[in-house]
């Protein structure tokens, strides 16, 4: 196989291989059930958004951008003593949704949206590479492993092709068997300076909510990635060499099956600590309860003054009311950033703190 020059989709392999086909049963029925309850949940917004954290988290964390569940509530609510790692966390938070928007308004996947969704990635409009030069290297040696496609127009003919693979309605195959091709696809093409990983990492995600296996993004193979990193890179340049689909088509529908499992445990769990909260807040503040404020307390892991007074439609001084009387029930836990207090909803914040 030409390692310089990558070939258009599809593959002209045999895909369908029994080992795939195996593995693919297993990763299914591990979506469909992720699916199934999460479309009884009344308000996904909250679901997403607490997920989504650690996804961001988690993607980041591959690309060796460390943070903290600390820094990143800090960078969540714009204080100014945010880690510049934390910002790039929530700048992929940010890509995320926005991606999730293009998708629902559009119903397909193109070039223009991963060209924008990869700007806010980056926080910048550097776009698609013009510039040849740009080689993959072996951090540890520095030898060059791979040569990506160089030239836009060579690089805009290989998106085009995958734009169009990946908005095809074919019966043909499986779309998570497709959604392994189209990761492999967009990372050997590489098509921007920076930010390549964690943009194809959301593409993942947009492309089972484009193909009906989910209805928002609440799966994500970051964390699967993490825990078998040397694997994922091995797999990778077997594929490029060897042209061996089939282990890399397996790893990923494992990795669907293993984060799908785990993003429904965690998403029972946060449903379970609305159900929870929304009893005892009854109980003890009933004058001030209304599902408004349940959803404005798990929107995130933190609130603030401002978002309950334009929330529920009533005044700071109200709203400030409100809020002490949760803390002093304890409900959340308030801390002094910059200018601002901000309010903690502390068992939703463990949950996704330490959610493994």
């Amino acid at each position: 196989m030409n390692m310089e020059k990558l070939p258009m989709l599809p593959p002209k392999k045999n895909l369908e291989t029994i080992k795939v086909l195996k593995q693919l049963s297993k990763a299914n029925k591990s979506l469909a059930e992720l699916k199934g309850f999460s479309d009884t949940i009344p308000n996904k917004h909250i679901l997403i958004n607490a997920v989504m954290i650690n996804e961001a988290k988690d993607s980041s964390e591959i690309e060796n951008i460390i943070t903290t569940h600390d820094d990143l509530y800090k960078a969540l609510s714009n204080s100014s003593s945010t880690s510049a790692e934390a910002k790039e966390v929530v700048n992929y938070r940010s890509a995320l949704w926005r991606g999730f928007e293009l998708l629902k308004s559009n119903e397909m996947l193109t070039t223009n949206m991963i060209v924008e969704i990869q700007s806010i990635v980056e926080n910048n409009l550097s776009g698609i590479r013009k510039l040849p030069g740009t080689v993959l290297r072996n951090e540890r040696t520095g030898k060059t492993i791979y040569t990506p496609p160089n030239g836009e127009s060579e690089i805009r003919s290989l998106l085009g092709n995958l734009e169009k693979y990946m908005n095809e309605d074919s019966n043909d195959i499986d779309p998570l068997i497709k959604l392994a091709v189209i990761h492999y696809q967009f990372e050997s093409i590489h098509p921007f300076y920076d930010g390549n990983g964690r943009t194809g990492r959301i593409l993942n995600i947009l492309y089972l909510v484009l193909m009906g296996l989910l209805d928002s993004p609440i799966l994500y193979l970051s964390k699967y990635i993490i825990r078998n990193k040397s694997e994922y890179y091995r797999l990778f340049q077997d594929v490029r060499v060897n042209e061996n689909f089939e282990d890399w088509i397996v790893y990923i529908l494992k990795g669907v099956e293993e984060t799908a499992v785990e993003a429904l445990d965690l998403v029972k769990r946060i449903n379970s600590e609305m159900g929870i909260i929304t009893k005892e807040i009854k109980e003890k503040l009933p004058k001030i309860y209304s599902k408004e404020l349940i959803d404005l307390l798990f929107y995130e892991f933190y609130t603030k003054i401002t978002y309950i007074e334009k929330g529920l439609s009533i005044t700071r001084k109200t709203a400030s009311s409100y809020l002490s009387m949760l803390e002093k029930e304890g409900f959340l836990v308030s801390e002094k950033l910059g200018k601002e207090r901000i309010y903690q909803n502390k068992r939703l914040y463990d949950l996704i703190k330490y959610d493994k």
